[in-house]
């Protein structure tokens, strides 16, 4: 792989941009003995495994004690063995049962194909036997699985929140009774609102295995993440001190190659000559071309899914430019809005190397198994490190060593950690956030649990202190009825309907928007109801497999998005205007430094209207015109950390040369910007808002609010370590050498308002006077 880097180094159009070339050693593996049952361990040895790491081990002998198991370990570490060894043991030995529960079903396709394979080969007297349970199923062959009565049942959390805990009773009472594990797979994944719904399902789980006197153990695995524990804990529901943490990989690796790559700057003649950076796009794009050229096997992730569609069309167009016709032809897009089919296919072609180069979402961030490759493409900073280096993990076949190059993007938290690498490699992982207290959908679980069997006081354990006044609110509404029985007080839901089929576990709501192919007459996607207004509006270009097209209408009285292909040259993007009510204060404080800072924590509304949307140049980024919207309001309900600007350090601000509504909003960016440094979030998922003067706190204003209904502890969390987050946003405007603000220091893409007005200058001066 050295051969590769110096080649790369020797590239006329590669001047300086490698800024760092850090070499992480690969491991030996460190071993430990363990007894196996003798069938199982003849099956693993045929399987090439003789010997288990010593994480493995520690894991496996957890399970056995008796303890709730956490692995937190990199990819590609052997984790599914904790699990699996345990499982396997105890259907051998009793038919005991095993939930798996994974956040994709293409997760379950491949765990289903690899457990199944040594089911079968421990023989059919071994008592075990594997089955999926998903969506992906029909009728029958779902209740051919129920038939069938298999040891271990794989399923997605959604699954398990429509199809198993409803019929717990009368479908599954065979499982349920039997139940001595439940594995949570990229435990990780269960973050913001996606996170505190599974987290809620586990506790209607937790309920109905009271109710068949199962108390299963929990086995979570996690990539590596600054609160293991703490986190598997708030999604499981079990105490803390449950949890055994297996946190030391002892896995045997070749060494990973890592650079990270700076784009090089250029004076930009349309803006005064001002420096700008170049795109961490074009750069990925070319950096592809040239590895997969060179026979690098090559995976590049990208955060869109228009995104990795567009680039896969454009490399595959390089290739064929360099006469590299085979080559451009085995180059794919691969993201979850794809069909099941051809994902799979692409995932079999990464596997097998017929695929010689894709480009990706964090779709494949997982551990679905598409073989070891030879290199991988991050096109800017994932958004945390726990990404990165999930990521990166897809890179590297055993011990030989492997390539994995961050091309860093020009926005503040890529400029931030180029300019700290240590950050980077040495800095600590940041922490999960998920919130089982969410107010918005704590209502329709505990709904869905009445559904399921009847409730109790005693269901406070599993549902907080606010559940009874929570359930004489659905009383009162009837969705719950009162009922006293000989064993106390008792409520069973006496709603329409099935609450569970009403509200969905991944999208803020349920309404979704076709998209139409028109030439066709055939939908290619759907989109949930936000994204598609982000997406899909009238005039906006939205690419497909290959193709580019033009959003014709947008019908929301049908749902529906008319698409028409295109060869347009060029890119659309929303522009937008919000406000936010402050519903009630639920924390405040002021800041060390200064006690005539008021910060607040506080349950807020966020309306949000998209006013119209720009066309740009897909190769300067620039704007070639704007056209005006008329789109429904968006509502968000949520929390929010805010803090209002001294009457003093406003007043002196005003009296500088600048401007102080830019000042304010180039603050508030740069706080967003580097929010992720600590928490394990994106920075699309959380958002802004700056006012020179709010009507609850009559002062010029700073919000900062979790971007899912009812918040999800992002900022609840940052309003704890909000002096930290002002201190380091403090210094990363402070070192950026631009004159007025760019997409390093204070520009953000999400801007609704085309990132005016900013002022970087003032920005850092109210920051300074507020931490210094």
């Amino acid at each position: 792989m050295q051969d590769t880097i110096d080649w790369l180094r020797g590239r006329p159009y590669y001047d300086g941009q490698i800024a760092r070339h850090e070499t992480l050693p690969g491991d030996d593996g460190e071993f430990r003995d363990v007894t196996l049952e003798s069938r199982l361990e003849s099956a693993l040895r045929d399987r090439g495994i003789d010997r288990l790491y010593r994480h493995q081990a520690e894991a496996i002998e957890a399970v056995r004690d008796g303890e709730n198991v956490v692995v937190a370990t990199r990819t590609a570490s052997g984790k599914s063995l904790a699990y699996t060894v345990p499982a396997f043991e105890r259907a051998m030995e009793r038919g005991g049962r095993t939930l798996y529960i994974a956040p994709q079903n293409a997760l379950i396709n491949d765990q289903e194909e690899t457990l199944s394979e040594l089911a079968r080969d421990l023989g059919f007297g071994s008592r075990v036997s594997v089955a999926q349970y998903t969506g992906r199923l029909d009728k029958n062959e779902k209740r051919d699985v129920r038939d069938r009565r298999p040891t271990v049942v794989l399923t997605t959390p959604d699954m398990l929140h429509y199809a198993l805990l409803p019929y717990a009773h009368r479908l599954w009472d065979w499982f349920f009774k039997g139940l001595e594990t439940v594995v949570v797979d990229e435990v990780h994944e269960y973050r913001g609102v996606f996170g505190s719904h599974v987290s809620l399902v586990l506790r209607r789980l937790a309920r109905i295995c009271d109710r068949f006197d199962a108390s299963p153990q929990f086995v979570c695995c996690s990539a590596t993440i600054g609160n293991p524990v703490e986190h598997a804990s708030a999604v499981t529901g079990r105490p803390e001190s449950s949890f055994r943490l297996v946190d030391e990989d002892t896995s045997k690796t070749g060494p990973t190659h890592w650079l990270l790559w700076n784009p090089p700057e250029y004076e930009d003649d349309r803006r005064g000559g001002a420096k700008r950076r170049k795109s961490n796009h074009g750069e990925t794009k070319r950096l592809f071309a040239d590895l997969v050229s060179r026979n690098c096997q090559t995976l590049a992730f990208t955060r869109a899914r228009q995104a990795a569609e567009r680039y896969a069309m454009e490399s595959a167009d390089e290739l064929r430019r360099r006469g590299e016709r085979d080559l451009a032809s085995n180059v794919a897009a691969y993201q979850a809005a794809l069909k099941n089919d051809r994902r799979r296919e692409l995932e079999s072609g990464l596997h097998s190397g017929e695929i010689r180069g894709a480009w990706s979402t964090n779709a494949l961030e997982l551990g679905v198994d598409v073989g070891g490759l030879d290199a991988v493409l991050l096109d800017g900073y994932p958004g945390t490190r726990m990404a990165a280096f999930q990521q990166a993990g897809r890179a590297g076949r055993g011990t030989d060593p492997s390539l994995v190059t961050l091309v860093a993007g020009e926005d503040q938290l890529d400029q931030y950690l180029v300019a700290n690498p240590d950050e980077f490699f040495a800095g600590d992982p940041e922490r999960a956030v998920a919130n089982p207290e969410n107010e918005e959908l704590l209502p329709a679980h505990v709904a869905s649990a009445a559904r399921e069997t009847w409730l109790s006081p005693d269901d406070e354990a599993h549902f907080g202190a606010g559940f009874p006044e929570l359930v004489a609110k659905l009383e009162s509404r009837g969705e719950l009825e009162r009922r006293q029985t000989s064993g106390g007080v008792r409520w069973v839901y006496d709603g329409d309907g099935s609450p569970q089929h009403e509200m969905s576990l991944r999208t803020i709501d349920e309404r979704e928007v076709d998209l139409l192919d028109r030439t066709r007459n055939e939908v290619i996607a759907s989109l949930p109801f936000g994204d598609a207004l982000n997406d899909v509006h009238p005039g906006a270009v939205y690419h497909h497999q290959g193709q580019s097209y033009e959003v014709v209408d947008l019908d929301l009285s049908r749902d529906v998005a008319e698409l028409s292909p295109t060869w347009a040259d060029y890119h659309t993007k929303t522009l937008h205007e919000k406000e936010i009510t402050v519903e009630a204060d639920l924390r405040e404080k002021t800041l060390s430094t200064r006690d005539d800072c008021l910060v607040r924590f506080a349950d807020v509304t966020m309306r949000k209207r998209i006013t119209g949307f720009e066309r740009r140049d897909a190769k300067r980024d620039e704007t070639l015109g704007r056209e005006s919207l008329d789109l429904p309001e968006l509502r968000l309900r949520t929390k929010a950390l805010y803090f209002t600007i001294p009457g003093e350090l406003e007043r002196e601000i005003r009296a500088m040369d600048g401007d102080f509504g830019g000042a304010i909003h180039a603050a508030e960016h740069g706080m967003i910007s580097l929010f992720p440094l600590e928490l394990l979030c994106d920075r699309g998922d959380i958002g802004g808002l700056s006012t020179p003067l709010h009507p609850h706190t009559g002062a010029s204003t700073i919000f900062i609010y979790d971007g899912y209904p009812g918040g999800v502890g992002l900022t609840r969390e940052g309003y704890e370590t909000v002096e930290s987050l002002m201190g380091n946003t403090r210094e990363m405007i402070r070192a950026c050498d631009c004159e007025s603000g760019c997409p390093s220091c204070v520009q953000s893409p999400h801007c609704g308002n085309a990132n005016d007005p900013l002022d970087k200058t003032l920005a850092a001066h109210l920051l300074a006077g507020l931490t210094e």
